[in-house]
């Protein structure tokens, strides 16, 4: 099997090369019962090679209690999503801001997360600094990885820690 180096650069190239503007992952997401029936979803501020998730977090604002994730120290907190309260934080992402309610994670009801590469197992492979690592052991609810096809691999690697998703949707 590849190093998860060479799956990141691979990832990457074919992300590059096939383009990112697909709306697929995203209306799957929007008619999945456990998106629907969730009250509070942890969700996350997209990257530019990433599914974009800043119009479906603004669309289910209203209707749903959007949780994102901010980088503190080597872990992520989480954090109720306010427009008037991103800022820019990890690698320039926007995030919520410090006054921004705190969200314990017993109440996250869905957990819809990011990576470079999944397999059908369910097991993601992120950027290689262990945010959604030490996160994902601490949620007790359904969580969906959210990918372009491109992202979906036979197989990726993975140590004792790893947390494999529940479903990958792409």
């Amino acid at each position: 099997m590849p190093s998860k180096q060479d799956i990141r650069r691979q990832v990457k190239d074919l992300l590059r090369r096939e383009g990112t503007s697909s709306s697929g992952p995203l209306c799957r997401l929007e008619q999945d019962p456990l998106f629907l029936s969730a009250g509070t979803v942890l969700l996350y501020w997209s990257m530019p090679e990433e599914v974009d998730t800043h119009g479906l977090i603004r669309r289910w604002a209203g209707r749903k209690r959007i949780v994102l994730p901010k980088v503190c120290g080597q872990n992520l907190e989480l954090r109720l999503y306010d427009p008037a309260r991103m800022v820019p934080g990890y690698r320039g992402i926007l995030e919520p801001a410090d006054d921004a309610p705190l969200v314990p994670d017993d109440e996250i009801e869905l957990a819809v997360v990011p990576g470079l590469a999944f397999d059908r197992a369910g097991h993601r492979l992120g950027r290689g600094k262990g945010y959604y690592d030490r996160l994902l052991p601490r949620l007790r609810c359904p969580r969906l990885g959210l990918a372009f096809p491109c992202q979906i691999l036979d197989e990726v690697p993975i140590e004792p820690h790893d947390v494999a998703l529940d479903r990958i949707i792409y």
